[in-house]
């Protein structure tokens, strides 16, 4: 029980790590210059990375939903 989650703790560390860096690479598309006063300030890179941490986390919840939704399916029949 103990070891099972470790490994369900584990999947979720590297699914939200995963997220993380897909919200970043798709936010790279984003144009930021046109809603931050200095793109180029760090108050503007701080937005950036929360906006990815933001996006990042929201999407490994759906997955971790989904897939929890997905193994109490067998139960339904």
């Amino acid at each position: 029980m103990t070891s099972e989650l470790g490994v369900e703790g584990f999947i979720h560390i590297i699914l939200n790590l995963l997220c993380l860096g897909i919200a970043w690479w798709a936010l790279q598309a984003f144009r930021f210059d046109l809603f931050v006063k200095n793109p180029k300030s760090t108050q503007a890179a701080l937005l950036k990375v929360l906006a990815a941490i933001a996006l990042g986390h929201l999407l490994a919840r759906f997955f971790i939903d989904y897939f929890g939704a997905v193994r109490f399916l067998p139960y339904l029949f």
